[in-house]
């Protein structure tokens, strides 16, 4: 048994994980014969089929990799609304890389999962999707970065998406092997390490508790198809699980209801929207009370230039409409002080709507984005990018004109003081 298969027998359940690489042509067909029972040349019987199937799959990736029409649904306007803007972006960018892994390798992404869930089908054998929803988990590692990493993770999702660097089936399957993986583990852990806890450590024990009470509803073999990154994190919880049970010390299984939630935003991310808005404009009012009106007038002018300069030229650099660049010029100084929209969704909104997205952008969406023309040449994207960078504008915008205004007090009081 190779070390990326793992057969635990844990009282009356025999749990058996296949560590797979996802765009790996040798991890379907591993995956399909070890449901059909066959040996590794799918030739002659192995070991019996199993009573159960788990897959490393949620709901909305499975319907995402089984109904062709599913981006064809998406309302683009209806997500920058409901302020969802970065999380479609960061989406896409994940799935954009694995196509076009895939695509090099001749292997669409999931295609084991899907294997997997076939000879299921085909041998009447049930099966489980046991991942934890691919947006809640999205939304988890966002919400607890701070501003640092929230910035190295976009830059990283999004080099991820464009980046040329073409990758072997060899060194696809290489990473399955422990000591690869253990080194990228550690890596990420140290370059993001509360999105390591998101995307890997939590989702081990979700994974884990999953498959466990799928295990319950049988007493044959429950096979698990999963990740190789996530089977040794997998197989620690199924032992403590066992080793719990047997010492009599009742059901360890997880409960996830707390890594079902989005976790409450701190006092400070709170308050940092409302902070910043309030700093500007007590930085304002200073200045309308000590400055004379001249001098106020270039306080206000900077602040606008400023705003609606850098969301401007973001909304430029997207190509946007050339009435999404004015909104962007126009509304990014009021946005600012708004701690309830940003200039990204109004601009995004307009783009939207005169640039109206079309049956094939989204029928096109997820291989358009694995080069910067697609994306670009993409409608649907093309919003987000008008979304993205009018709103990364307008932020840089804050902080300059911020700084400025703090300058223009200064010499002001210290003009007074002399």
């Amino acid at each position: 048994m190779s070390n990326n298969n793992v057969h635990l027998s844990l009282g009356r359940k025999n749990i058996h994980l296949i560590g797979t690489a996802h765009v790996s042509k040798e991890s379907i067909e591993e995956v399909s014969n070890a449901i059909r029972g066959l040996n590794s040349g799918g030739e002659k019987p192995n070991e019996a089929t199993p009573s159960m199937v788990c897959v490393e799959l949620d709901q909305g990736r499975y319907s995402a990799i089984t109904q062709q029409n599913n981006w064809e649904r998406l309302n683009i306007s209806k997500v920058l609304k409901e302020g969802k803007g970065f999380l479609l972006l960061a989406n896409i960018a994940l799935t954009s890389f694995q196509r076009r892994l895939g695509n090099e390798l001749g292997v669409k992404p999931g295609e084991e999962m899907l294997a997997a869930i076939s000879a299921a089908k085909e041998l009447n054998i049930p099966f489980s999707l046991c991942d934890r929803e691919v947006q809640l988990t999205l939304r988890r590692a966002w919400a607890r970065c701070g501003l640092w990493s929230k910035c190295k993770l976009l830059a990283a999702l999004l080099s991820s998406a464009f980046v040329t660097e073409k990758i072997s089936a060899e060194e696809i399957n290489d990473l399955k092997n422990s000591n690869e993986l253990d080194g990228m583990m550690q890596e990420m852990a140290n370059y993001l390490p509360a999105v390591k806890e998101v995307l890997i450590d939590e989702r081990d024990r979700y994974l884990a508790t999953k498959i466990w009470e799928a295990a319950e509803t049988t007493d044959g073999i429950t096979i698990a198809v999963i990740g190789a990154g996530h089977l040794r994190g997998i197989q620690t919880y199924l032992e403590q699980f066992s080793a719990s049970a047997a010492s009599g010390g009742g059901d360890a299984v997880a409960d996830l209801a707390e890594i079902e939630s989005i976790p409450p935003k701190s006092f400070f991310s709170k308050s940092i929207k409302w902070i910043i808005p309030a700093l500007i404009l007590g930085l304002l009012t200073t200045g309308f009370i000590l400055a004379d009106f001249n001098e106020f007038l270039e306080m206000v002018w900077h602040w606008i230039f400023w705003n609606g300069s850098l969301a401007a030229l973001g909304c430029i650099i997207a190509l946007g409409h050339p009435l999404a660049v004015l909104v962007s010029f126009a509304g990014a100084p009021i946005t600012s002080l708004n701690p309830f929209i940003g200039v990204g969704i109004l601009s995004g909104l307009v783009h939207a709507v005169l640039r109206k997205p079309r049956v094939c952008d989204a029928e096109n969406l997820s291989s358009d984005v694995a080069s910067i023309k697609g994306f670009y040449r993409n409608r649907i994207s093309r919003v987000l990018l008008v979304f993205f960078l009018s709103s990364l504008g307008s932020s840089i915008a804050t902080f300059v004109a911020g700084s400025a205004l703090v300058g223009s007090i200064v010499d002001i009081i210290s003009r007074l003081f002399r």
